[in-house]
């Protein structure tokens, strides 16, 4: 790497120090809650012998991808809002970017994988075994994990072999593409179209599969009982409450040619803090499945 910057300096969501102690404390608890939240999940469907099915499989592995996800960039910014010291070394900001994209784009892809479980489920109720066996879950998951790692690779490549000759103050809380390419020296526009179509097109595209997999089933359920809609609804609430809190921010940030500093960094919370705590919430809240596994897992 021709890169002469050995270390870069992230600049945090705020310069006041009364308003840096908030956040530690407020970010802490986020955290804190992510990983005890999600790993509890991840326990009580292992460890679970009724919840078995597709459903369950992809959550388990959405919780491993939430407490992934937030790690990388979390632990890093409590740390510098505690003792003030902001720097990461060349080698960990470069490996703070592939982290960040290797979970989020694997998390999307799940997600996705998720709806076409929910489409089979509710528009497909015989032929479900079929349309969702074990072994199609196993690839589905595979194949996110794999096109996260791809995906994240084609992001961090290009990004880490650009020249950094300095300043090398980055204007984010962790190492992202938009930020690193501002501080590069080189002409830094094919790199910047290329980050903004990979991340840009996978987060929206999955968001119109998403939405799409949700109009076929509501068109599906034109018929229906009471009972039967309130049962697709319910079973599929969650999902898009979790979707549209993830997407949502994702897709502003990266979707854009060139956004304001500021505004990303507050959206990005969102996406890095706030959603993977809120998954295990929002998906045990709305199961009773999952509720009375867990109480009996807490029992043991």
């Amino acid at each position: 790497n021709s890169s002469s910057v050995k270390e870069f300096i992230l600049l945090g969501l705020s310069e006041n120090q009364g308003v840096q102690k908030i956040y530690f404390a407020v970010f802490l608890l986020f955290y804190t809650l992510t990983v005890a939240g999600n790993l509890l999940i991840v326990l009580t469907v292992t460890s679970s012998r009724h919840l078995n099915s597709p459903m369950y499989f992809f959550l388990c592995h959405l919780s491993l991808v939430d407490i992934c996800y937030s790690s990388v960039t979390a632990p890093k910014m409590i740390s510098g809002l505690l003792v003030g010291n902001n720097t990461i070394s060349f080698v960990g900001c470069v490996g703070q970017l592939f982290g960040l994209h290797f979970f989020g784009c694997t998390e999307i892809f799940i997600l996705t994988a998720m709806a076409y479980d929910r489409y089979a489920a509710i528009c497909r109720p015989l032929r479900y075994p079929a349309l969702v066996s074990r072994r199609l879950c196993g690839r589905l998951v595979g194949g996110s994990w794999l096109g996260g790692f791809l995906h994240s690779s084609l992001q961090t490549l290009p990004t880490a072999l650009l020249p950094f000759c300095g300043p090398n103050k980055v204007g984010h809380y962790f190492c992202d593409v938009r930020p690193l390419l501002r501080l590069a020296c080189g002409d830094t526009r094919a790199a910047g179209l290329a980050a903004v179509a990979n991340s840009g097109l996978i987060s929206l595209s999955c968001f119109l599969i998403l939405v799409a997999s949700y109009a076929v089933i509501l068109v599906s359920l034109r018929g229906r009982t009471s009972a039967g809609w309130h049962k697709a609804l319910s079973t599929c609430g969650s999902h898009v409450a979790v979707v549209i809190l993830f997407f949502g921010p994702c897709t502003f940030v990266y979707i854009r040619p060139s956004g304001d500093p500021a505004e990303d960094r507050s959206v990005a919370v969102f996406y890095t803090l706030v959603t993977p705590m809120l998954n295990p919430l929002i998906y045990t809240l709305r199961n009773r499945e999952v509720k009375g596994a867990m109480r009996k897992l807490c029992r043991r």
